[in-house]
């Protein structure tokens, strides 16, 4: 579920075998929008409806959602049909998490293999893909006013790419596996660089570079034999 940050009443829902809605809180009986499902595969066969993740674009009134198989989807509620408006399809994981990115015209995706890719909406095409990340994605939010995406997930590290040139501008180890974030837009980002990147160890490699210290040996108690 995500609100609609332009009307705060309107929410939207969606799930596994649980097609995207449109709610307005004020007069929650009915749902605003109900999205249809896309038409059959080549075998004729009906798509099943897993979506992940979904979030709306203020300046044109639209919603985007990601699957679980791999699609990225673009619904229009003004639009006479109640299918997708535009569908694109994305690596060869489900995909867990989205973002939009600035301007509104690009969603940063993130899968449940670690790969993260910024796709153009007007073309459906991939623009770049974000390296650095190893495990499953659970959070993503880009920041409105920089070119900043903060990422987290199952490999514990809460990560900064920039969009424009895809690197990785931080990360920090946060013990724990991750599942949302959000990011401070009151904190005046654009008047401080980003911080440069700090090496962090992985977990194997830290457990490596500790001191290996003795086990003391028990001393057992001698046991005489008598012999038959």
């Amino acid at each position: 579920m995500r609100q609609d940050p332009a009307q705060p009443h309107r929410v939207g829902t969606s799930g596994r075998e649980n097609g995207l809605k449109v709610w307005d809180l004020q007069r929650p009986k009915e749902p605003l929008f109900r999205a249809k499902n896309v038409r059959n595969d080549w075998l004729d066969l009906r798509v099943p409806i897993w979506d992940r993740d979904l979030q709306f674009l203020p300046g044109s009134g639209c919603i985007v959602t990601c699957t679980a198989h791999r699609q990225v989807r673009v619904y229009d509620p003004k639009s006479p049909q109640r299918r997708p408006v535009l569908e694109a399809t994305h690596g060869e994981a489900p995909l867990t998490a989205l973002a939009v990115g600035p301007g509104e015209t690009s969603v940063v995706v993130g899968s449940a293999h670690g790969d993260l890719a910024v796709i153009d909406l007007r073309k459906g095409r991939v623009l770049r893909c974000l390296k650095g990340v190893s495990g499953g994605v659970r959070g993503l939010q880009c920041h409105p006013q920089t070119q900043l995406v903060a990422s987290c997930g199952l490999d514990r590290f809460l990560r900064l790419h920039h969009l424009g040139e895809g690197r990785l501008c931080h990360k920090v180890y946060l013990k724990s596996q991750l599942s949302c974030l959000l990011l401070s837009t009151q904190h005046d980002w654009e008047s401080e660089e980003p911080p440069p990147a700090v090496e962090v160890k992985e977990e194997d490699e830290l457990w490596d570079s500790l001191e290996t210290v003795p086990t003391p040996q028990k001393r057992g108690k001698k046991r005489k034999i008598q012999e038959g």
